[in-house]
């Protein structure tokens, strides 16, 4: 027997901003909002679901779970997203691999890396 992953949530004091944000970046959609307190965004078919959970405090410091992403053009998807309202933390890179750390606009880091390259794929 074995688990699915279905949805990833992440606390937030103000979900529905967040949510919206996410929803952008992602090309996703807003699922259900739940009076503003567990908004649920799709990605698409196949793909878990992100939830945002409304808490009166989050855990401080830097978060133990975070996403990590893909693109096709580095540089062109992180401009996008520092330009959406993330904050660039650090870039990164290891041979065959190269990746960015953002955080989104309630400080939640997440990573966007390029194409592996056909050594590493």
């Amino acid at each position: 027997m074995a688990v699915s992953l279905e949805m990833i949530t992440v606390d937030t004091t103000d979900p529905v901003p967040l949510a919206n944000w996410w929803s952008e970046q992602i090309g996703g959609s807003i699922l259900a909002e739940n009076e503003g307190f567990f908004v649920m965004v799709s990605a698409g078919v196949g793909k878990p679901l992100l939830a945002f959970q409304k808490v009166d405090d989050p855990t401080p410091g830097k978060n133990r779970l975070h996403l990590d992403m893909s693109t096709d053009d580095l540089a062109a998807e992180v401009d996008r997203l520092v330009a959406a309202g993330a904050t660039k933390v650090a870039e990164r890179a290891m041979p065959g691999l190269e990746w960015v750390t953002l955080a989104d606009p309630d400080g939640n880091q997440f990573c966007v890396s390029g194409a592996r390259t056909a050594s590493e794929s």
